[in-house]
């Protein structure tokens, strides 16, 4: 990247123009002898002297000169403007169910039908890559609730991590109560002031040692404000099931989202509910948050730049130094 560290000085170009017009102007009021060549030459000889003063180049060679210097005097720069963003940033740690109902084959992504856990992974990764400055962490919950990636400012490692969550990898049941309060222990050691956890399941809390109401209890005191994202329809949902006596076929099952629990826990902690029922939706829910839950960054711009000046200066005193040579010389005073 290019710039001017003092480009106000650019306004001096004014003066070899200037000086310019006033020589040439100077030029053409001057009245010229009747001979242009001495009495003791040759008829018809011209001296290389005339030749030298009619070239163009010489008589540009001050203000030539001039110009180099001033642009010189703009502190020319070639280099990079970084910009570093301070930010204290919030601390966020995504919940998400892996338990045996992701598996239903009820969402799109590109016209293509996919499961609920890859659509989810989708729409994460795309929350993630949007927060710039805050901590974010990951916990995995089924039948048991356990930490995937602690608060971090590494994003590519927290999207790597959602990119390798599978279906029944904590267990096949439900365990929203413990997802909950390992999220809280999770954000109560944290030192951000503003602590979210985003719970997103698709179905009724059936396993665990935490029941919901008490990891909400637990959300309260420690501060922490609840998104919950009730994933999937109410209608029966495709499943494709590997049966040993009829093989791989498709079933079609129901899995039941306790929305009045999932309500109550973000109410309880001035956060929201939703539901998400197709990939759309899941992207307007996390849009939705993600315009919710904002911070404050402080931007520094720094820049590493190395000065072009020398660059103008060798050749502009070389000008010079070439006009003071023909100016003692009979070549630039003989007219």
């Amino acid at each position: 990247m290019f710039r001017f560290s003092s480009p106000y000085f650019l306004a001096l170009l004014v003066l070899p123009l200037l000086y310019v017009w006033r020589a040439r102007s100077a030029r053409h009021v001057k009245t010229r002898p009747a001979m242009r060549v001495s009495q003791l030459l040759p008829e018809g000889a011209v001296p290389v002297s005339l030749w030298l003063r009619a070239l163009p180049l010489v008589e540009a060679l001050r203000p030539l000169a001039l110009a180099l210097m001033i642009l010189a005097l703009a502190g020319p720069q070639w280099g990079s403007r970084q910009v570093t963003e301070i930010t204290e940033g919030i601390d966020i740690v995504l919940a998400i169910d892996l338990s045996e109902s992701m598996a239903a084959l009820d969402f799109k992504l590109s016209g293509e039908t996919v499961n609920r856990l890859t659509a989810v992974k989708a729409v994460a990764r795309d929350f993630i890559s949007r927060r710039a400055g805050d901590r974010i962490g990951l916990v995995a919950f089924g039948s048991e609730a356990y930490t995937m990636i602690p608060l971090t400012r590494d994003y590519p490692a927290i999207m790597n991590a959602v990119e390798g969550l599978k279906i029944g990898a904590a267990g096949g049941r439900t365990a929203v109560g413990d997802a909950l309060g390992v999220s809280v222990k999770r954000l109560k050691e944290a030192p951000g002031a503003s602590k979210v956890a985003i719970i997103l399941t698709d179905g009724r809390s059936n396993a665990g040692e935490f029941a919901p109401e008490t990891a909400t209890v637990l959300a309260q005191q420690a501060g922490v404000k609840v998104y919950a994202i009730g994933v999937g329809s109410d209608e029966p949902a495709p499943f494709v099931v590997n049966d040993p006596l009829v093989g791989r076929h498709v079933m079609y099952q129901t899995a039941e989202i306790d929305e009045k629990t999932l309500s109550d826990m973000a109410a309880a902690t001035g956060g929201l509910y939703f539901r998400a029922l197709d990939a759309k939706g899941l992207e307007e829910v996390y849009a939705k948050i993600d315009s919710l839950e904002k911070t404050t960054a402080e931007v520094r711009a720094r820049g590493d730049y190395r000065d072009l000046y020398p660059w103008l200066l060798a050749p502009a005193f070389a000008l010079l130094f070439l006009w003071a040579a023909l100016a003692a010389t009979r070549y630039l005073r003989l007219a």
